[in-house]
């Protein structure tokens, strides 16, 4: 009756286990075990029923880059890369271009 027990509560030990072991096996196929490679999703924004846009900070062998993607249920597009921080340098490009666009003389369009 022990023994019947103790393979019992082993099974479901294991059962319990496998979960963790094949998450941990997923990572190291796609490269994502070590300390030299890595990705994270910054954020996402929803563009449609199965559309998103969603940038990702990927690193690699110590250099870092922001992507944003466009992700279909078909398809993943990379829509832009900006450089090593990325998340950073963008806002600050984006206030610059702003501010040289509204200082230009307004155009009328129907004229």
């Amino acid at each position: 009756m022990a023994q019947t027990l103790a393979v019992v509560v082993l099974f479901v030990v294991a059962i319990s286990f496998l979960p963790w072991l094949v998450r941990r096996l997923q990572l190291r196929q796609a490269g994502l075990g070590g300390g030299s490679a890595g990705s994270r999703v910054l954020t996402q924004v929803a563009v449609g029923p199965q559309q998103r846009v969603v940038t990702v900070e990927v690193q690699h062998e110590g250099q870092c880059a922001v992507l944003v993607l466009g992700v279909t249920a078909q398809q993943i597009q990379c829509l832009h890369v900006l450089p090593a921080g990325g998340a950073a340098v963008a806002p600050a490009s984006f206030a610059t271009e702003m501010a040289a666009a509204q200082a230009l003389p307004h155009k009328d369009a129907h004229a």
